[in-house]
């Protein structure tokens, strides 16, 4: 069973999000906060297996959560719930390592099927959020495969996660990191590591 903790402002969405995941029998909601401070509290009281969130809140958004996390390098995954019109903030939380993002009018079986994969270390992106951010994902030539060490590399990237800590969780030199994601950049076509994180999520290469 995989324990999340809930974090959203409005009391009315929380409990229908818990409702939700509490009929799914694979997950289970531990604690409810309106924001990521209550969130920060509350985890260090009681640790979770991941963190559903809202990036929208007051007093600490979900941006400023994820940040927070990551500065502690907690690698706790985060999937951010999210809206049409949220763009900006997108690409702020997947800058900040969010693992996630799925919106707000989540079916079901897409919202628990996003919890597994997140909690196991994946990362999961609507299509149109992320096609939506930059249209222009699909265009020019396609994505290269990409090997089992560059996917869980790429991963970590997206997780926020700088070279230094990959090489420590994937036993590897610094620079060896750093030639994997040059390879990536090379085989995504891609300038930087958002772009790249961003191409792999459309084309489902991670």
């Amino acid at each position: 069973m995989i324990s999340v903790g809930l974090v959203d402002d409005q009391a009315l969405v929380r409990s229908g999000i818990a409702a939700l995941i509490g009929l799914s029998g694979k997950a289970e909601v531990r604690w409810q906060a309106q924001n990521g401070q209550q969130a920060l509290a509350l985890l260090a009281e009681t640790p979770v297996d991941m963190l559903v969130s809202d990036i929208r809140m007051p007093v600490l958004d979900g941006i400023a959560l994820v940040k927070a996390l990551r500065a502690a390098n907690q690698a706790l995954p985060v999937l951010m719930l999210t809206t049409f019109d949220d763009n900006d903030l997108f690409l702020a939380a997947l800058g900040a390592g969010a693992n996630g993002f799925l919106l707000k009018d989540v079916e079901l079986a897409r919202l628990v099927e996003a919890i597994e994969k997140v909690a196991a270390g994946g990362l999961v992106a609507e299509p149109a959020l992320v096609s939506q951010v930059n249209p222009q994902l699909a265009e020019g030539p396609r994505p290269e495969p990409l090997s089992d060490k560059e996917k869980q590399v790429l991963r970590l990237v997206a997780g926020g996660l700088s070279n230094k800590e990959i090489a420590e969780l994937v036993f590897l030199a610094e620079g060896t990191v750093k030639n994997h994601l040059s390879t990536i950049l090379g085989k995504l076509h891609c300038r930087d590591r958002t772009q790249a994180v961003l191409r792999a999520l459309h084309w489902g290469l991670i």
